[in-house]
C-alpha cells in the first residue's frame, strides 16, 4: 500500500496515519491483519536451498541490511519518519506523535518501525526492494522464514489482539533485532529479543521481503 496523493493540513496527516503500520488492520489481499496467526508458517520460500550456503545471494544482501539497520542506531523516532533515501520530518495524528501530550512528530527528523525497514531494505538491496511505509503491507509483501532458519536483514513482526501487527523490526542475528520502537525512543539494538516476555509473546512472524518483479 502506496500513500495516497497528500491532502492538506489536518486531512493530510489523518490520511498519512492511516497508511502506517500501527494498530490499523485493513483488508489486505484475501485475509486481514487481524487473522495473522501468532507463529511462523513452516512452508518453504524458493530459495530454502541457499540458506547455508555462507556465500549466498541472501544472506549476503541480509547482511547489509542488517549493516544499514545497525547505521541508524542512535537516530530519533518519528511516527511518519522515514523513507527510501533515510530518515526524514515525522507528523502527528489524532493518536500518535505525541509525547506527554506534545507533539514531536512534526519536529523530528528520524524514522519509526515501518520507514525504518523499508529504507534499510531499499537501500541495501539497490532498490531492487521497495516496501511500503505500512507494517501490514510489509508483512504481506514477504515470505515467510520459519524462526530456525532467520538471517540477518529479515524483518520481525509482533501481533497484539488490540493492535493487529502493530511493529516490525529488523533482525540482525546472534538473538538481536534493531528497531524504531516509539515516541520519545531512539532507534536501538534489543538483545535476546526472543527470551523477553513482552516481545516473544506478541511475535506473529517473521518474513522476508520479496525483490520487486
Amino acid at each position: 500500500m502506496l500513500f495516497p496523493p497528500p491532502a492538506q493540513g489536518l486531512g493530510r496527516r489523518r490520511v498519512l496515519g492511516l497508511a502506517l503500520g500501527a494498530g490499523v488492520a485493513p483488508a489486505l489481499g484475501t485475509g486481514s491483519a487481524a487473522a495473522v496467526p501468532a507463529t511462523t508458517s513452516t512452508s518453504t520460500p524458493p530459495s530454502t536451498s541457499t540458506r547455508s550456503r555462507p556465500d549466498s545471494p541472501e544472506l549476503s544482501l541480509g547482511r547489509r541490511v542488517a549493516a544499514v539497520a545497525a547505521a541508524q542506531i542512535g537516530v530519533p523516532y518519528a511516527w511518519g519518519g522515514g523513507d527510501r533515501m533515510g530518515a526524514s520530518l515525522g507528523f502527528c495524528d489524532e493518536e500518535n506523535g505525541y509525547l506527554n501530550g506534545q507533539c514531536l512528530g512534526e519536529s523530528t527528523v528520524g524514522f519509526d518501525c515501518s520507514g525504518l525497514s523499508l529504507h534499510c531494505w531499499y537501500r541495501a538491496s539497490g532498490g531492487d526492494v521497495e516496501l511500503a511505509h505500512y507494517t501490514v503491507a510489509q508483512y504481506h509483501r514477504s515470505a515467510p522464514v520459519p524462526r530456525a532458519e532467520l538471517l540477518p536483514g529479515d524483518l520481525l513482526f509482533f501481533s497484539r489482539p488490540d493492535a493487529p501487527l502493530h511493529h516490525v523490526g529488523v533482525w540482525v542475528g546472534d538473538g538481536a533485532m534493531i528497531h524504531a520502537e516509539h515516541t520519545g525512543t531512539l532507534v536501538a539494538r534489543l538483545e535476546g529479543v526472543f527470551d523477553l516476555p513482552r516481545w516473544s509473546g506478541e511475535f506473529a512472524g517473521a518474513r522476508r521481503p520479496l525483490p520487486l518483479g
